[in-house]
């Protein structure tokens, strides 16, 4: 028998069958992750991507009969608590996934058991404050509050502190906050005329994001002036939340329906008027691309703005083929070292951020590893170790290069590897959307 049995289709995904009552049942939850983890046993090939797969194959060797069923039930919340869904075994490694008659989905069942922990009320204070991003941006960015945030992040005794009672790293370099919201200062120019391409919508809808929104703001700016550039008419979303992905990973699956029902309304309109939606954050691109259909298979409106929603580099790539986007490039950008997060890779519209650089003049780098960050995942004391173990052969490619930049389209992802390189690197973080504005002479 071959991959998938002789079967050449790509892998497929099932819907997230969360609204039947069956999904909660904890018997049937344990009889298949015995079986997945049975699976993944027997075959190990993922064994490199992050630690879940490692923690769970040394729990069956040091089991009395060295197969799963040596191992006991209550640590298979082992391996669940060491995955952080970055997707990757599912689309580039295993060859279980559907169409196979095995039917392995390993991120899907991991997000299942993480779901039912939640329901049960084993999810602590520190995991449900760091999954509520857009409240937490809120109050952060009040000002005066924003300077005394920023300044407890770099505050050694404060951090410690933090550490000992909540279990946020110390050592982890954080994000700053600021108080110049992109939503309160963003002026998007939706004056020029609309050209649509064969590929491309030309008009554009920007989804900022909690992160561009309360954390880097000039990400979203840099993205509206190449669109400016460009002269491709872009306007804000009416009103956002947060995509909900946060809160996916936790297992909170009613609060990402209501998060859902917040934003689908504005974004459906967008879509139906023939808007581009662009998302600067992967991990929220892919929610809307996949998590959130495949939790809503039936609402017609869900699938409709995941049809509308766009990667910008993957919408900039495809204005390129259209022979709409503006290739006069002004500045030279050296060699870059550029990181292509899971998130990204995983929605399978290619290298399009790799391309843009190119094209835009960049000796690039490109890395297509896992940074083991993931969100809020290697912010928490008992994971960091392990998120800095993972980004190091992502840090030695980077340094290897010797590069100009760093940059990741995952801008914490970005900053993680800048801090596994080591205090001698020399490079800059920037992100690839800043990058881009740069080479333009923006």
């Amino acid at each position: 028998m071959t991959t998938r049995e002789g079967s050449l289709e790509a892998p497929t995904r099932h819907p997230l069958d969360w609204k039947n009552p069956e999904f909660w049942n904890e018997a049937a939850l344990e009889k298949e992750l015995e079986r997945i983890y049975d699976i993944c046993h027997g075959c190990r090939r993922c064994i490199s991507l992050c630690t879940a797969f490692p923690t769970l194959f040394d729990l069956v060797d040091e089991s009395e009969t060295m197969e799963v069923d040596g191992v006991k039930k209550a640590d298979y919340w082992k391996v669940v608590d060491q995955c952080y869904l970055c997707d990757l075994c599912y689309m580039t490694k295993c060859p279980y996934v559907p169409p196979h008659p095995w039917n392995l989905d390993f991120p899907h069942t991991m997000l299942h058991a993480k779901a039912i922990k939640f329901k049960k009320g084993e999810v602590n204070f520190r995991d449900k404050l760091l999954s509520a991003t857009d409240a937490i941006g809120k109050l952060a960015t009040i000002p005066v509050v924003v300077q005394a945030v920023n300044a407890s992040l770099k505050n050694k005794p404060l951090r410690k502190t933090i550490d000992n009672v909540l279990g946020i790293h110390q050592d982890r370099k954080l994000p700053e906050y600021n108080g110049a919201k992109f939503r309160a200062t963003a002026r998007p120019d939706n004056s020029f005329a609309v050209k649509d391409g064969e590929r491309t919508p030309g008009k554009v809808a920007i989804y900022s994001t909690c992160y561009i929104n309360y954390n880097e703001p000039g990400i979203g700016h840099d993205l509206l002036a190449i669109l400016k550039h460009n002269e491709i008419p872009a306007v804000l979303v009416e009103k956002e939340a947060c995509c909900g992905m946060p809160k996916l990973e936790l297992g909170d699956l009613n609060r990402v329906e209501e998060l859902m029902n917040i934003n689908i309304p504005h974004l459906v309109k967008l879509a139906r008027e023939g808007y581009a939606i662009l998302t600067a954050i992967p991990s929220c691109t892919l929610m809307y691309k996949q998590e959130l259909p495949l939790m809503f298979p039936n609402d017609a409106d869900v699938q409709a703005v995941k049809e509308a929603m766009w990667d910008p580099f993957e919408y900039l790539m495809a204005r390129n083929a259209d022979g709409l986007l503006k290739t006069d490039f002004k500045k030279p950008l050296g060699k870059v070292a550029y990181h292509a997060p899971c998130h990204q890779r995983v929605q399978n519209v290619g290298p399009k951020t790799k391309e843009a650089l190119q094209l835009a003049g960049a000796e690039v780098t490109n890395i297509e590893r896992c940074s083991g960050h993931d969100g809020t995942w290697g912010v928490k004391s008992e994971y960091f170790a392990n998120s800095m173990k993972i980004v190091k052969p992502v840090a030695r490619l980077a340094n290897e290069a010797k590069p100009d930049y760093v940059s990741s389209d995952c801008a914490i992802a970005g900053r993680h590897i800048l801090q596994g390189m080591g205090e001698g690197a020399t490079a800059q973080k920037q992100h690839p959307i800043t990058l881009l504005k740069m080479a333009y002479g923006l």
